[in-house]
């Protein structure tokens, strides 16, 4: 493609792709759920939507590796719990908080936007760090198994990951 050429968006998706995207995400994303009301705690953190549909319908994406996948989510709770120490809870605090874990993840080289979420829901929320850091770390760990669980159960869907670590 020259530099002229305009960018195409992506093929449109076989209804099998389509239907393996959609189940993976919904099953995982219904399993959280399903932990939470077990545990009577809220699993089902939004950015973890986010974090599904990319897992599962980008796997070869840099945001969706579960390197990214974990540190990003884990360094939008620090980042948050930091800004939510030195400035409150509050939106103009919870935008600070986005925008520094965006830099923090491009500094570990862990692109992970809904980690960004993460932040702004910990300034906005402000959950409890010892319970909502193990939760979120769990499902982010989870999201990254059954992504690469549900990439072996159709033989033409992409392998997941393109790497590790």
């Amino acid at each position: 493609m020259s530099a002229l050429t305009p960018p195409r968006a992506p093929a449109r998706p076989t209804p099998a792709a389509a239907a393996h995207s959609f189940g993976g995400a919904t099953l995982v994303l219904l399993a959280l759920v399903g932990i939470g009301a077990v545990i009577h705690e809220p699993v089902l953190i939004p950015s973890l939507a986010a974090s599904a549909a990319l897992v599962h319908s980008a796997p070869a994406l840099p945001l969706a590796q579960p390197r990214s996948v974990i540190v990003g989510h884990l360094l939008g709770a620090l980042v948050g719990y930091a800004v939510l120490a030195a400035a409150g809870s509050n939106p103009w605090a919870a935008a600070v908080a986005g925008g520094l874990t965006l830099a923090a993840n491009t500094a570990a080289r862990t692109p992970h936007s809904p980690g960004c979420a993460s932040a702004v829901i910990v300034v906005l929320q402000t959950p409890a760090p010892g319970r909502f850091v193990p939760l979120l770390l769990g499902a982010a760990v989870l999201l990254v198994l059954t992504g690469y669980v549900a990439s072996r159960l159709r033989p033409e869907a992409p392998r997941y990951p393109a790497y590790w670590w």
